[in-house]
């Protein structure tokens, strides 16, 4: 049998690679290979536990074929008997166990595989090439009987969510090494993993000595990128929150961004925005969304729609609009606004807002909604969102463009105020030369009388 061990990890500790690791006896169940797995606490500030995993895959001969080191959580939205929506925080345990994880081979993929808490488990599977290897496909499944996490989920039991890794081939006898934060978001759930370590199909029993980083712990010069398409998952809603205090003017105005979601092969849904939120806990703070580093997901229904935007595993902010249940009135219109704002050393949630209690940005179906000027979107009492430019479109767009615009106030009563304007100045014109030409009058007809 594996052995577990806890001890304590110093938060801003960086897990370093062991290159002796002792070897439990046991063997697993496929492939006759054997795991050693440690848990590392990870200590905070008190906000949450969380801890580090490391396992260590041996084959037949009691060689690593399969090393890992890892830290993750999950950030989950779950429907309550209430029929509203919660966010529920989900943190590895003390009680991990890696039943199922296998070396694999040039003809089978290898797997790495926990399971965790009261019924939770996770897994990736690695396959190959004569070169490299790369993550493939990972598979999370939530226990909402778990009270302590859901403790008024409407639905109970597991759910199992997959999603496609988005890991760059590594070459082979290489080290993937990711400190900083990654995650990945569908179907309601966001997995966030950070101080990564991890080689597959490890070659005569010796973790590599050479590193293969993540794009963030190597960062480069954005490019510039044309508008972000997503493909298309399952659709999403929330709660609410009261209206935040006054913060400081922006130094500037965010860069606009253009976001777009596909379903098959058609666009379902535009968007052209520029964001910024406005955070006030315990100062101020003002972050602009860098649209050059912003990448896009979400969903599209016949009722409800979602845009899912990422600015670098540091901000993540969810839009969901839905169609006006009227039947002589088709109109769409912003519901909720989910907002996440994430620590990228450590993957700890620095901030969690969302308000499901909107009613804006609306306009008939088959037509657009656009912005121009700065809107200013409460919350919660600690978080503000501003947009500028905004121009959407949720639903029924076709030819991959959007459809004619129904303009807010702010921009129509522009519209409407100048020419109003311009007509008072002429009218205003009109009378000094009107009044000009009274006076000459009167005094052409005092020189004439005086003659």
């Amino acid at each position: 049998m594996a052995r577990f061990l806890s001890r304590p990890l110093a938060a801003a500790a960086r897990p370093s690679l062991p290159l002796g690791v002792p070897v439990a006896g046991s063997m697993g169940p496929r492939r006759s290979a054997s795991c050693l797995l440690f848990l590392l606490l990870l200590g905070t500030s008190g906000f949450f536990q969380s801890y580090a995993v490391e396992v260590d895959v041996k084959d037949a001969s009691n060689a690593t074929c399969l090393y890992a080191k890892w830290m993750m959580r999950f950030l989950i939205k779950y429907e309550t008997n209430n029929n509203d929506y919660k966010n529920a925080a989900l943190n590895l345990s003390s009680s991990v166990t890696h039943n199922g994880s296998i070396c694999g081979s040039d003809t089978q993929a290898a797997l790495l595989a926990v399971q965790f808490g009261e019924g939770h488990s996770w897994s990736i599977n690695f396959t190959k090439t004569n070169e490299t290897y790369q993550g493939d496909f990972i598979t999370f499944t939530y226990n909402t009987n778990d009270t302590a996490v859901f403790p008024d989920a409407k639905r109970r039991g597991p759910i199992t969510i997959v999603v496609k890794d988005t890991m760059r081939p590594v070459q082979l006898n290489n080290v993937f090494v990711c400190h900083n934060t990654d995650s990945f978001d569908a179907e309601n759930v966001t997995q966030i993993f950070w101080n990564v370590t991890v080689q597959a199909f490890v070659e005569n029993g010796t973790i590599g000595k050479k590193e293969s980083r993540c794009r963030a712990d190597t960062p480069t010069s954005a490019p510039t990128v044309p508008p972000t398409v997503a493909n298309v998952t399952t659709a999403s809603t929330t709660t609410l929150s009261p209206a935040p205090t006054t913060a400081p003017k922006p130094v500037e105005n965010p860069d606009t961004g253009n976001y777009s979601l596909k379903s098959g092969n058609k666009t379902c849904l535009l968007a052209t925005v520029g964001l910024q939120l406005n955070v006030s806990q315990d100062k101020p703070l003002l972050i602009n969304v860098n649209p050059k580093t912003t990448s896009a997901d979400g969903t599209c229904g016949n009722t409800t729609a979602t845009l899912k935007l990422n600015d670098g595993n540091s901000t993540l902010i969810s839009f969901t609009f839905v169609k006006n249940s009227s039947a002589s009135i088709q109109k769409f219109y912003l519901k909720e606004v989910n907002v996440t704002l994430l620590n990228r050393l450590n993957g700890s949630v620095i901030s969690n807002a969302d308000n499901s209690n909107f009613s804006k940005w609306d306009a008939f179906l088959g037509s657009s909604y656009m912005c121009r000027k700065e809107q200013t979107l409460d919350i919660n009492e600690n978080l503000q969102l501003h947009t500028f430019n905004l121009w959407i479109q949720p639903f029924l767009v076709k030819a991959n463009k959007f459809s004619t615009a129904e303009e807010c106030f702010a921009d129509s009563d522009l519209n409407f105020l100048i020419p109003i304007a311009v007509g008072m100045a002429l009218g205003f014109l009109i009378i000094l030369v009107f009044i000009s030409y009274i006076i000459g009058r009167r005094k052409s007809r005092t020189g004439y009388q005086s003659v």
